[in-house]
Parts: C-alpha cells; sequence; structure tokens
C-alpha cells in the first residue's frame, strides 16, 4: 500500500544508505550507493575518501548535466509483510562554497562515525526534494 510523503520520509531517513540515480545528456541511467543526511527539505552526500578510480565520477558529471535525481532506500525481509520502499525526487547541486559545505559535513560526520577520523574531502551535493514517495506491504 502507498506510504504517505511523511512516512517515506520518516522510513528513507532512519536508514544508513540509498542509491543514488542519475542521468547524463546521454540518457543512461547510472545508479550507486551513498551515505547521506535529510537536512529540512534537503538531502545531502560527498564524495569520500574511499578508494575510487578518480574523482571526477559518473554522478557528478550527470547531476551537471541534469539535476533530476532520485535516492531509493528499501527493506527486504523473507517476511514480505515487511517490505516497502522510499524514494526522495529533487533536484541535485554541487556545493562550491566551504560555507555552504559545512553543515552537511559535519551531519554526516554525527550519523557516519567513520567521517569523524576523515571528514569527505571532496565533493558535497545537495538536493532539494520535491517529492516522498514510498511503499509498504502491510
Amino acid at each position: 500500500m502507498r506510504s504517505t510523503p511523511a512516512e517515506a520520509r520518516a522510513r528513507f531517513e532512519s536508514q544508513r544508505i540509498a542509491r543514488l540515480a542519475t542521468v547524463g545528456s546521454d540518457g543512461v541511467p547510472h545508479l550507486v550507493p551513498v551515505t547521506f543526511v535529510v537536512e529540512g527539505d534537503s538531502i545531502a552526500f560527498a564524495i569520500d575518501h574511499k578508494p575510487k578510480s578518480t574523482t571526477a565520477l559518473r554522478r557528478l558529471k550527470n547531476i551537471a548535466e541534469n539535476p533530476a535525481v532520485s535516492f531509493l532506500t528499501d527493506q527486504y525481509a523473507e517476511d514480505w509483510a515487511e517490505l516497502w520502499w522510499a524514494r526522495a525526487d529533487g533536484v541535485a547541486r554541487v556545493l562550491t562554497e566551504p560555507d555552504e559545505q559545512a553543515l552537511p559535513v559535519r551531519l554526516l560526520r554525527e550519523k557516519y562515525p567513520q567521517y569523524e577520523a576523515q571528514p569527505p574531502p571532496h565533493s558535497v551535493v545537495s538536493t532539494l526534494v520535491h517529492a516522498w514517495r514510498g511503499w509498504q506491504a502491510s
């Protein structure tokens, strides 16, 4: 059954990881897991220190070309009555000013102990959410 926007947001916010969907000018979807925080009507994530082949990541290129993004969190259980998913749709932008990045980075550090020792050193992205959607089995 469909979740209310408030239920979808609460479920989404309770999770540790989301999948970020972007689409570039080539029309090809790109899906990656991200750590995130919700602050007000925005979701923020950062490009962190974990090994990557480059910091010129496809997700950032796609956001520059097409800032419409979606995030998805979900719960799977063998008891299908416990299944649910929550999605946030919005418009993303890369935060370039240290003043803009300060709050999201602080919140990421509070949520994820791994960032306390090594704060995200790269890009920070903020998405203004325009729709919270969800579904729950029961």
